[in-house]
């Protein structure tokens, strides 16, 4: 029993050390927790700021590459020439006020330690050959009333902390009245010591030259830097176009071009479109095939029919028939959708004239209302139909027929309202079901099949747009035809 002992001990140190760890990782975590609590508040009101700059941050691509370009190098321009008006250029006029002033404060010590220069020529001539200074002695005056000082003049703010501390005595500075030139006037008992000075002696006046320069080559290279942009986002408007177009049902001429991934989206832009249309047109003639067949056996009923002896029972079976082919028809329409069909620029004015002549041709009060541009780029056939069904829908349940269409720079809304029994507003989405037909009310094909709204809709999806059903001011329905264009 005694080797077992060494054995227990060692669990109870790793159950211990177990514990320990436990402990850590629970304190561990409810820091954590802590610290996340403490830290949730700071996000949340750091957050509110970002949420407001992000609002008025433009929402184009181009825009916000704009912004990503010349952002940063705004604001590097900005530090720089912060750093180079704090060190460099205040720092040196700086330096050069405290030349000036110190020489000032030298002539005002010869002039007063020497008074055998009595008509200060020697004194003059000494500042004009070696320190670049005229220098008169005013007798008898006062100095000027002081002038307006500069709204911003770093010259003018350090050359009078260099005079107030080396020279101590009253004086008057004049840096705005002589282009070239300071003047400078001192109080010498009853003597004023004027001193005419340039400008560049005390003021680092060039150093504008830097910034220009700055500012020059960052205007030139942003614009290279637009430039380029631009041809790289080009092609990515241009696929945008295209996708949009295609979307509406219109072909555009789309080439990839630009850099290796907008090629690569490109290409599968276009092997996208290319399938969709194979599968289209497969659909399509599918279609034709099977309306060829459906037609031949109808005719033939219809042939058999005829050459039956007339009853009532035949009667009956013609009516079927006809029934039959008109279903077919719809039904084939509804699922071809005339994606065969190109848009062509066509005048929404005449057509809509057209569906207005039938209508009071009918016996139906009828008022059209254009406004706008009337030419439009839409699939004629298949748009004339889709208006054709929902102005015979009117007329079918109504007595009288407002049409109107608006033509504005996004949009093409075309209203067609009327005042008959209306839909009920809980159905209004239910009778662009295929197949669906109300009981006791309206449906907008007269066959009854169910399929007169779902073609509608059907065609005008294939436009990117969309048909929606309200109140009309008539106390009937309103139906609301809007196309992208």
């Amino acid at each position: 029993m005694t080797p077992l002992q060494p054995g227990r001990k060692g669990s109870s140190a790793l159950r211990s050390v177990a514990r320990g760890f436990a402990r850590a990782f629970a304190g561990l975590e409810k820091a954590l927790d802590n610290l996340g609590k403490a830290v949730r508040p700071t996000i949340k009101r750091i957050g509110r700021p970002l949420q407001i700059i992000a609002r008025y941050m433009p929402k184009g691509l181009y825009p916000r590459a704009l912004v990503i370009v010349i952002a940063p190098v705004v604001l590097l321009q900005s530090v720089i020439a912060y750093v180079f008006m704090e060190r460099h250029w205040q720092t040196v006029t700086q330096r050069l006020s405290s030349a000036v002033s110190a020489d000032i404060a030298m002539l005002i010590d010869v002039y007063e330690s020497y008074p055998q220069d009595a008509d200060t020529t020697t004194l003059s001539r000494i500042a004009a050959e070696r320190l670049g200074m005229d220098l008169d002695i005013i007798p008898d005056s006062d100095l000027p009333a002081p002038g307006p000082r500069p709204f911003f003049s770093l010259l003018d703010n350090a050359l009078s902390t260099e005079l107030s501390q080396q020279v101590a005595r009253p004086f008057w500075l004049d840096t705005v009245g002589r282009s070239s030139l300071i003047e400078i006037r001192v109080k010498l008992g009853k003597d004023v010591m004027r001193i005419l000075t340039r400008r560049n002696s005390a003021y680092a006046s060039n150093s504008h030259i830097f910034l220009l320069w700055m500012i020059g080559t960052s205007l030139i290279l942003l614009t290279i830097a637009v430039l380029f942009l631009r041809n790289q986002i080009r092609p990515i408007l241009k696929l945008a176009d295209a996708a949009e177009a295609f979307g509406k049902g219109r072909d555009a001429d789309f080439r990839p071009r630009g850099a290796r991934e907008v090629r690569r989206a490109g290409n599968a832009f276009i092997e996208m479109k290319r399938r969709v249309e194979r599968s289209i047109g497969e659909r399509t003639t599918m279609l034709n095939g099977v309306s060829h067949d459906l037609r031949t056996i109808l005719t033939r009923f219809k042939l058999s029919l005829a050459l039956m002896e007339r009853s009532s029972e035949i009667e009956a079976l013609e009516k079927d028939v006809d029934e039959m082919s008109r279903m077919l028809e719809d039904y084939l329409a509804f699922a071809r959708g005339d994606a065969g069909e190109t848009a062509v620029e066509a005048d929404i004015r005449s057509l809509l004239e057209e569906l207005k002549s039938d209508a009071e041709r009918q016996g139906h009060q009828t008022e059209l209302t254009v406004i706008g541009d009337p030419l439009v780029v839409i699939r004629q056939d298949a748009f004339r139909r889709l208006l054709t069904n929902l102005v015979s829908n009117a007329a079918r349940y109504g007595d009288r027929i407002a049409i109107r269409a608006t033509h504005d720079a996004r949009y093409l809304i075309v209203m067609v309202d009327d005042d008959g029994p209306g839909i009920p507003p809980d159905q209004r989405e239910e009778v662009f079901r295929p197949f669906f037909r109300l009981d006791e009310a309206r449906n907008v094909d007269g066959g009854g099949t169910g399929l007169g709204l779902a073609i509608a809709r059907d065609i005008a999806r294939a436009h990117g747009g969309d048909i929606m059903l309200g109140d009309s001011p008539l106390g009937g329905l309103r139906a609301t035809v809007r196309l992208p264009v």
